[in-house]
């Protein structure tokens, strides 16, 4: 039986959203269109974000006006749920720099600028690694680029695998870390320590009984952050091409 503080709404399960390509176009906000469909969406079931931003951007992005995010979802995961939140509340968040230690993190993270340093590609920008709470986020561009930088990115390195190929590299060379290395979004990929993917966020809702856990997302093959949690037995995975695709499909499921 599904827990007492979802036990009003009609339909007994959860709806998980990626956010960059699900719910808004990478590092842009959401549609009002968007957020009026998870309005509509949370008076049927209970909703929830898990995206590998911190809750700073993802904020950003799903806020509307003075509201703050978290009022608007039943669960909010930033860090693919290392940083947690269920109805508004704290849950327990995990450290990075605890879990690998501060002389590997250096050793990885000098082995990361080097490379970028000496990568040959188109632009180069500012912020190429983003430390956050649970992870380390790897731009070969930087994290500075503007929207139109991030888009003839993405269509440059679809045809020249710079992120892939950056990628395995650092899987054969940090192999004793026991890292996982997964590529999300236009111009980055994560990085943090292996089952911290956004599987971690099923942990903070197993005790809530649901009949079902849907997530949607556009990273869902093998090598996107959104693999694991959309091809978890704990889960129904949907593949999304855009937020237009995400209304399309939650409209047809809940809300026909």
């Amino acid at each position: 039986m599904v827990s007492a503080d979802f036990a009003e709404r009609p339909v007994k399960k959860l709806v998980l959203f990626d956010v960059d390509g699900t719910l808004s176009p990478a590092r842009q906000r959401a549609s009002p269109e968007i957020i009026q469909l998870l309005r509509n969406l949370r008076k049927q079931v209970a909703i929830g974000f898990v995206g590998g931003s911190d809750l700073v951007k993802i904020s950003e992005q799903l806020s509307v006006g003075n509201i703050n995010v978290l009022e608007e979802f039943d669960f909010g995961f930033a860090e693919n749920g290392l940083t947690a939140y269920r109805l508004g509340k704290p849950l327990e968040s995990q450290s990075f720099i605890k879990t690998v230690g501060e002389k590997d993190y250096q050793e990885l993270v000098n082995f990361i600028l080097h490379y970028i340093a000496d990568l040959n590609i188109p632009i180069k920008r500012g912020t190429f690694v983003e430390f956050r709470n649970g992870m380390i986020n790897v731009s070969p561009i930087g994290r500075n680029a503007t929207v139109q930088e991030r888009i003839d990115f993405e269509a440059y390195d679809k045809e020249h695998h710079v992120r892939a190929d950056f990628v395995e590299i650092l899987r054969e060379k940090f192999r004793r870390l026991n890292l996982t290395f997964s590529i999300g979004g236009q111009i980055s990929f994560d990085v943090f320590p292996r089952g911290w993917d956004k599987t971690y966020c099923l942990r903070h809702v197993e005790k809530d009984n649901f009949e079902e856990i849907h997530f949607f997302g556009d990273k869902t093959s093998k090598g996107g952050n959104d693999y694991e949690i959309f091809s978890d037995p704990r889960t129904v995975g949907h593949t999304v091409k855009s937020p237009a695709d995400t209304m399309r499909i939650c409209t047809e499921l809940f809300l026909s």
